[in-house]
């Protein structure tokens, strides 16, 4: 991991700058974030800006354009008689070779740098007053009006950014570029404009360092977007380049280049603008990187406390379906418990109410007597007298009265096998399998019989 990143997004850094051939890996870093690490869109974007497309962060031409710093003592000001200036005016000529002539040259040039600086305070201070601002009602069209008349006119040039002011402002903030805007007036009649657009910007090495470096704006003065523009940067020379940059979360302008120059001087006014400036960019991506790690921290945490949540939420739900499983289990449990007391409540008072059914033992001298010996499943013998006239129901009652006797059984024979009565309850009443009538003497019981008594809950 470097810089807080995963191996798969240095890796994804690596590819857009080996596609885009952005040098400065923390661009290519900072573009990849705004798109979420999604390197098709990001390219996408990229390609857009060197067409000078405005991206999709400043797509509405309602947008507004933040707020721009203009302090003369934090921008760096090069002027047409600085050393390397070029001015088709005139200027302050050769750089003479007597000391005599050295010393008046500086003194001149410091004179003419002192000048330019009051008279463009002095001209400030005065527009301030005045209320001359033009209704700008078409800007993207004052821009594009202005790139068909450059191309026609100085077809070599850097790729100019096609939206407005504000968009290209927007976008420079957006993505942490610096955004360098020109602004000129009548280049038929002014010698410095047609200098610096034909010999200047035209260059291939100054046209390489601005497509690489920064965002390009221009738009003629004569315009009411271009005027607007120059009002509120408070131009008054033309030709005149600005350098404006994020300067401690503000736009400022950081660097203003006015008249024509050498395109190698150029190029060096702008790097040492661009070096003095940069670390307020590095530091801006700096945090908007820490912001955008804490963020993902962030939402991480979120999402690993929503998964944690879910799963503490799963386990008490599968927790709750065990106890109501168990309280199911226990319930009915506890109704079986019940439903059984309830049958032996039932059973036992039915035995009540039998009992006073059964009929008396007759003495063993009577006529007509059969002696019963019963064999009950706990191996218990009992032996009842009964007459031959009593039925097989007075033989059940008299057994499911007696306390040694299961509550549902059956009475058979020894051999041949056969069943003389069965009786269960169902739905708490007794059911007799028998014709409960029928006599002893009927079912062919005679003096003295064995009777086995079978228990059908076993």
């Amino acid at each position: 991991m470097e810089d807080g990143m995963t191996n798969e997004q240095t890796e994804k850094v690596l590819q857009f700058q080996d596609i885009t051939g952005i040098e400065d890996m923390n661009i290519c870093r900072d573009v990849l974030i705004r798109h979420q690490w999604d390197l098709e869109i990001a390219f996408q974007e990229q390609m857009n800006i060197r067409e000078g497309i405005p991206t999709t962060y400043a797509a509405s031409r309602d947008v507004r354009a933040p707020a721009v710093l203009d302090d003369r003592f934090l921008q760096q000001v090069f002027s047409a008689t600085m050393p390397g200036g070029r001015s088709a005016r005139g200027g302050l000529g050769p750089v003479p070779r007597s000391i005599t002539g050295i010393i008046g040259y500086v003194i001149n040039m410091v004179f003419q740098y002192c000048y330019s600086t009051f008279a463009n305070v002095l001209s400030t201070l005065l527009n301030m007053g005045r209320n001359d601002e033009r209704i700008v009602t078409d800007p993207v069209g004052d821009v594009m009006s202005f790139i068909r008349s450059y191309n026609e006119r100085y077809p070599v040039h850097p790729v100019f950014y096609q939206g407005t002011y504000a968009q290209a402002l927007n976008d420079a903030k957006q993505e942490l570029r610096f955004l360098l805007i020109y602004l000129h007036k009548d280049p038929t009649n002014n010698p410095d404009v047609e200098s610096l657009c034909r010999t200047t910007l035209s260059d291939q090495s100054v046209i390489d360092y601005i497509n690489r470096n920064m965002l390009f704006w221009g738009c003629d003065v004569s315009s009411p977007e271009g005027y607007r523009v120059s009002h509120t940067l408070n131009v008054n020379t033309y030709p005149t380049m600005m350098l404006i940059t994020l300067r401690n979360n503000r736009m400022v302008v950081v660097g203003r280049f006015e008249g024509d120059c050498m395109p190698e001087e150029l190029i060096r006014r702008m790097q040492t603008v661009i070096s003095a400036n940069e670390i307020w960019l590095s530091q801006a991506r700096a945090d908007r990187l820490e912001r955008n790690l804490t963020q993902t921290l962030r939402q991480q945490q979120d999402e690993a406390y929503r998964l944690s949540l879910r799963a503490d939420e799963e386990k008490e739900r599968l927790r709750q379906l065990e106890r109501d499983a168990e309280r199911e289990a226990q319930e009915a449990i506890e109704r079986e418990r019940a439903e059984e007391e309830r049958k032996k409540e039932e059973i036992a008072q039915l035995k009540i109410e039998l009992a006073e059914k059964v009929p008396n033992e007759p003495p063993a001298g009577a006529s007509d007597v059969i002696s019963v010996v019963f064999k009950l499943p706990n191996g218990a013998r009992l032996e009842r007298r009964f007459l031959n006239s009593h039925s097989l129901i007075d033989v059940y009652n008299y057994l499911f009265c007696h306390p040694s006797s299961p509550d549902e059984f059956e009475i058979t024979t020894n051999f041949p096998k056969r069943v003389l009565y069965a009786s269960t309850f169902i739905n708490n009443d007794a059911i007799n399998g028998n014709c409960n009538v029928t006599t002893l003497a009927e079912a062919g019981l005679k003096h003295r019989e064995v009777l086995f008594v079978n228990d059908l809950e076993a």
